[in-house]
């Protein structure tokens, strides 16, 4: 009798396993586009991207069982994804240099109008302080609302709001000013 209650169980272990996985490759399925763009918005590198996007979904697949509510999957992916950038920087040792001794190369090429357009955003956007610049790109690349970046940052929904409108006037501010500063120099 004891066998038979085994074989039971191991019926009960493989479907559960097997639940897993479809819950898994689902999720995958679902988010791994979102949470790429998210990370290569971060790092601005395919491959690190793809490396942390990578460890984002090794460690989604081992506390899978901890995600309850699967309306909230893609900010609990992005909670684990900032926590792999982060990690990234406690284990990496940064060689430092004299700037004096290195001469700087802008090594993006720039073919139209729309690209060198969209790379000053971006740059402006890096440009602001971590705290209104994490919001920000939540909203824009990620498509999350308020209340999701409020729950991702583990902030008051109130203070996701007000720095998100600080953000897009911040960067509203630099770029006209930057466009101011384009037209003192061309007339």
């Amino acid at each position: 009798m004891v066998f038979g209650g085994k074989k039971k169980d191991n019926v009960s272990v493989l479907s559960d396993m097997a639940n897993k996985q479809k819950r898994y490759e689902a999720l995958v399925k679902a988010y791994h586009g979102d949470i790429f763009r998210y990370a290569y918005w971060l790092v601005h590198d395919r491959s690190v991207a793809e490396d942390i996007v990578q460890e984002t979904f090794l460690r989604a697949w081992k506390s899978l069982d901890s995600l309850n509510e699967q309306a909230k999957a893609k900010s609990w992916l992005i909670t684990i994804l900032r926590r792999e950038n982060a990690r990234r920087f406690e284990r990496k040792q940064f060689n430092l240099v004299d700037i004096d001794d290195h001469q700087v190369v802008d090594d993006q090429a720039v073919s139209t109008e729309a690209s060198m357009e969209q790379q000053l955003i971006q740059r402006q956007i890096m440009k602001l302080a971590p705290e209104y610049r994490e919001p920000l790109l939540l909203q824009v690349v990620g498509g999350f609302s308020g209340e999701e970046i409020s729950n991702i940052l583990d902030l008051n929904k109130n203070t996701v709001m007000t720095r998100l409108f600080r953000a897009r006037n911040q960067l509203k501010d630099n770029l006209e000013s930057k466009d101011s500063a384009k037209g003192q120099y061309n007339g």
